[in-house]
């Protein structure tokens, strides 16, 4: 069950969002103002935050700084009385994932809740990171491959061109999106993302283009679009394979022409936006199965950049290791290091999740790591269950490793003794013959 915190400091509103949540099947916690909401944060696991913009002491906007920087992971969803476009561009700049406005159509709020709760599920276990960091470094690596994607978002941030970006799931694609507008001369204006995959179909129009009041169920008010909401600035358009096509022919019109009308409206509204897609699929194939328009794969593929799973790049592997020690270690207030034997098995995995699967095994592996040291003790259950070396699995893997502990033992135990096996054989709680077994089995008989 999806717990979701409402924000807002009049008692009558937090009561009747919390009453049509709970009937929805929603766990819902409360708190009348930015200060007892961060408190409520700290100690409660919350999937989505229901804020007013306007409360004392500390407002939405600087309560939604705050989620943005310590809980990225959390969608928020704003509500105001001043449902102006310039409100909700800096809300969505600052982190937000949607806006609406006072009154407001129960239907509007439960579609929008649905969103959030679908772009957390669908992001639970991104890679997320500070923007400062994202300017700082963008993606982490240093082999051949990952140096050509550094090139291209170079080259892609000084134009204004459509870009579309592949990669398995993990790889990093919105991280290439965040570097290439925060590198390009719209870096001070509006970045817009919105998640595909985690809008109703039947909603998606009116989610890119907006809509007039009444144009469709629960349209309490007129509402901009992403498309108007990003003008100037870019539109980040993920997992863009999951657009229906009744709306990818209007999509086209409007990335060619920069112009489009609401739902329901009549007015022509022009903007200047670019556009960035991502997938983890190949649209090729879309097209060829009449999932995808073929003129707008054509439209959208002007700029690729194709990120190569982290098998691909293995150069990268330990870079990135090294990076998130040194994240969570500030993160959490821990020393933990790793060694060798570790480091040398997260080289031979192959990395299905990608960056995504690094980042959480290394954070699962320090948080169990006793004397600060991460050994091959706390490599997590699932993780070995899942281990294949080209050469041998994990049980063959752990079993090799153990037999060279045992082999070093041996020579010292026969080193101090002298080279008398009995002597030995009593230093390690073994039998004579025992022993003669496993110096036979080693090669240490001379």
């Amino acid at each position: 069950m999806k717990n979701v915190l409402i924000v807002d400091d009049e008692l009558n509103m937090r009561l009747v969002l919390s009453a049509v949540l709970k009937k929805e099947g929603f766990e819902v916690s409360s708190a009348s103002d930015g200060r007892e909401a961060l408190q409520v944060l700290q100690s409660n696991k919350i999937d989505v935050v229901i804020t007013d913009l306007k409360m004392p002491d500390m407002d939405g906007m600087e309560l939604l700084t705050n989620i943005s920087a310590q809980y990225p992971e959390i969608p928020v969803i704003m509500i105001t009385a001043h449902g102006s476009i310039a409100t909700a561009v800096e809300a969505l700049k600052k982190g937000a994932l949607d806006y609406i406005t006072k009154p407001f159509d129960l239907d509007d709020l439960k579609n929008v809740i649905s969103k959030a709760v679908k772009t957390r599920t669908l992001k639970e276990s991104e890679l997320f990171l500070p923007r400062e960091e994202i300017e700082r470094i963008s993606i982490i690596g240093t082999s051949k491959k990952t140096m050509e994607i550094f090139n291209a978002i170079k080259r892609a941030a000084q134009t204004t061109t459509t870009v579309m970006i592949t990669g398995e799931s993990g790889t990093g694609k919105e991280l290439v999106a965040d570097a290439i507008h925060y590198n390009s001369p719209r870096k001070n204006n509006p970045l817009i993302k919105i998640n595909c995959a985690a809008i109703d179909e039947r909603l998606m129009e009116g989610e890119l283009f907006g809509y007039k009041r009444g144009a469709l169920a629960g349209a309490a008010a007129t509402k901009p679009g992403k498309f108007e909401l990003a003008d100037t600035g870019t539109l980040f358009l993920d997992e863009v394979e999951e657009i229906p096509r009744d709306v990818q022919i209007k999509l086209l019109r409007t990335i060619q022409k920069q112009e489009f009308e609401r739902v329901g409206g009549l007015r022509t509204i022009k903007v200047n936006v670019r556009i960035i897609a991502a997938t983890n699929q190949n649209l090729s194939r879309q097209v060829q199965a009449k999932n995808f328009r073929e003129d707008l794969f054509h439209g959208l593929n002007i700029f690729p950049i194709d990120i190569p799973p982290l098998r691909e790049r293995r150069e990268d592997i330990l870079p990135l290791v090294d990076y998130y020690l040194d994240k969570f270690n500030r993160k959490l207030e821990l020393s933990v290091k790793m060694d060798g034997e570790v480091r040398e098995m997260l080289l031979r995995y192959n990395w299905p999740g990608n960056v995504r699967e690094l980042e959480d095994i290394v954070k699962k592996m320090m948080l169990m790591a006793r004397n600060n040291l991460i050994t091959l003790q706390e490599i997590p259950y699932e993780f070995k269950l899942s281990f294949e070396d080209k050469e041998k699995p994990f049980k063959e893997y752990m079993r090799g490793h153990v037999e060279n502990v045992e082999r070093q033992m041996i020579i010292k135990c026969l080193e101090e003794s002298g080279g008398n096996v009995s002597n030995a054989a009593k230093k390690m709680g073994m039998s004579r013959k025992g022993l003669q077994l496993k110096m036979i089995k080693y090669d240490l008989r001379k």
